[in-house]
């Protein structure tokens, strides 16, 4: 789970970086950035469902009864 939190935080810095180098006219391919940007998103995404599936399972698990 850590590893995919590391992964998402440096493909978003990646997109920032392009982002910003295609703000200020520095971006030799736009390519590069659209990429960049669907990556991180699509991270993102997955991220979210992995915790959403995680949070079910806990909640599942406290509605058990016990004994």
């Amino acid at each position: 789970m850590l590893d995919g939190l590391d992964r998402l935080e440096s493909v978003q810095d990646e997109s920032d970086r392009l982002a910003v180098q295609a703000a200020t006219g520095n971006l030799d391919n736009i390519h590069d950035y659209t990429i960049a940007a669907t990556e991180a998103s699509v991270t993102a995404q997955l991220t979210v469902a992995v915790r959403n599936r995680a949070l079910e399972a806990f909640n599942e698990i406290m509605r058990m009864p016990i004994g």
